[in-house]
């Protein structure tokens, strides 16, 4: 057995098997979560991208959105939008939006909030519990789904859907 097969990589780079538009990442624990997105952050298609996080509360996706945020530049306070669904962001570049759809339950929110209003718009857009508003959601560019593992790291599949997702994980 090789060193590689016994020791995932702590920021997998590579595509999962069978995907050149995905990859298989292993988050040993926080400071992990922030490499990643400080690499993203660092990728100028952010700027107007959309991502979308996937996972069992407790996951690691607000965390991760906190780190990609600050790696952003934001100032202040991110927290959960849970509650408010959205929380509009400013980094020093272009405006950035936190969903929460976890409490989302009625379509008709989605026109009386605007929301696809800014989902036209430039600038990044980040979703949690996207399933929740399946059929009003874009196509994400970028899909995280994160699993925590028994050991409390996390397993992190992360799938391209576009040009602009391809981008981000190269």
């Amino acid at each position: 057995m090789t060193d590689k097969q016994r020791h995932p990589p702590i920021v997998g780079t590579g595509p999962a098997p069978g995907r050149a538009d995905a990859a298989l990442l292993h988050w040993a624990g926080e400071q992990d979560t922030a490499a990643f997105a400080a690499r993203l952050a660092a990728r100028p298609a952010i700027a107007n991208a959309y991502v979308e996080l996937h996972g069992d509360l407790g996951a690691g996706k607000t965390t991760f959105v906190r780190h990609l945020l600050r790696a952003l530049g934001v100032k202040g306070r991110v927290k959960s939008p849970t509650y408010t669904l959205v929380e509009p962001h400013e980094t020093p570049a272009f405006p950035a939006w936190h969903f929460d759809f976890y409490r989302f339950d009625d379509p008709r929110e989605w026109e009386d909030a605007g929301f696809r209003d800014v989902f036209d718009q430039h600038g990044l857009k980040l979703a949690e519990w996207p399933e929740k508003a399946a059929g009003l959601l874009p196509t994400p560019d970028l899909a995280l789904h994160l699993a925590v593992q028994p050991d409390g790291s996390r397993e992190v599949r992360a799938v391209a859907h576009s040009a602009r997702g391809r981008e981000l994980l190269a």
